[in-house]
């Protein structure tokens, strides 16, 4: 993540407004990929192109993940509840590896399609039409991912984020057909349309593959972008009763992130004390991060995790005599 990146995480809204973006999101992407479909069908059918059949064919699957992820926005944003006590953020990669599975599948109809075309090539008929619905289909989705991308500033939904680099990688994939429409119109070359066919089917892999890296981070549990990492560290620093902290972990499940450490304070303090501490430098990253859960664990400052009870007692003399964790618990 840039530094642009970082800045714009703090710009995200949270709680019902957040909820409301995503699935208008979702509801703009179903809408203009539905009508890309209907327009791309007609072109298709009139100037029987196989690289606007690609496009069609990615439309169609554009459908399909946008129902998806859909559904899977509509869930992810379910509050939590007694059997999934993180709630449903997990819905959000899982949705995002649907849509790379619909992406993979559309590349390969296309390369074999394309390739089918190299053996039999057929002219294209009424080019200027497919021109046409390519600069509509262009206007449309430029439309949409500017929108998609604002929503994603504000929210960091994951499902969003990556339909919006599948919608981006369309524009050049809409730009690629009406190249390959004028130069067929200048050369009448036969092997120009389904040799851009193929470089899309290329392109949309490689777009499959950077939805997948980002899903899988999130299914692993991956760590904050190191800016935010630093920014928590930075928070609690400026806090002028904390010594130290140590045991940052942090990950994201769907607009949702985790942040848990361990705050290093003055042993002499008495619980009140260090409560009231914890507590304040929480709602401080809190604040920074309005779509994260805090923990805040109060450690002595010195004492490592290993040196607490009962990993050692007070001398190893005594440790026979300590009672066990069974034993304690009665």
């Amino acid at each position: 993540m840039t530094q642009t990146d970082a800045t714009n995480s703090q710009q995200r809204v949270t709680g019902t407004q957040q909820h409301r973006l995503m699935r208008r999101a979702t509801y703009a992407s179903v809408s203009v990929a539905s009508g890309l479909v209907l327009l791309k069908t007609g072109a298709w059918l009139i100037t029987d192109s196989i690289s606007l059949l690609s496009t069609l064919v990615d439309s169609l699957l554009d459908v399909a993940a946008s129902l998806v992820n859909l559904l899977a926005v509509r869930q992810a944003l379910s509050p939590a509840d007694r059997e999934h006590r993180f709630g449903h953020g997990k819905l959000e990669p899982l949705a995002a590896l649907g849509q790379a599975a619909f992406i993979t599948g559309s590349a390969l109809f296309l390369a074999i399609t394309a390739g089918q075309r190299f053996i039999a090539p057929r002219p294209v008929q009424q080019e200027e039409v497919g021109i046409l619905v390519m600069l509509a289909s262009i206007i449309a989705t430029l439309l949409l991912v500017s929108y998609q991308r604002r929503v994603v500033r504000r929210t960091g939904s994951l499902a969003i984020q990556a339909d919006s680099l599948h919608y981006t990688g369309d524009l050049l994939v809409n730009a690629a057909v009406i190249l390959a429409l004028v130069l067929w119109l200048q050369t009448g070359w036969t092997w120009l349309d389904p040799a851009f066919a193929i470089a899309i089917a290329v392109y949309i892999l490689i777009t499959a593959v950077r939805i997948v890296r980002g899903a899988y981070d999130m299914l692993m549990d991956r760590e904050l972008p190191e800016e935010e990492r630093q920014r928590i560290v930075e928070i609690v620093r400026q806090h002028p009763q904390v010594i130290g902290m140590h045991d940052l972990r942090t990950r994201a499940s769907g607009p949702h992130s985790f942040i848990q450490l361990h705050l290093e304070l003055d042993g002499r303090m008495n619980l009140y004390q260090a409560n009231v501490i914890a507590d304040t430098v929480e709602t401080d990253v809190a604040n920074a991060f309005p779509d994260a859960e805090v923990i805040i664990h109060q450690d002595p400052h010195g004492v490592d995790d290993d040196s607490m009870p009962f990993a050692k007692q007070q001398a190893e003399g005594e440790s026979e005599e300590a009672p066990s964790v069974g034993d304690a618990r009665d």
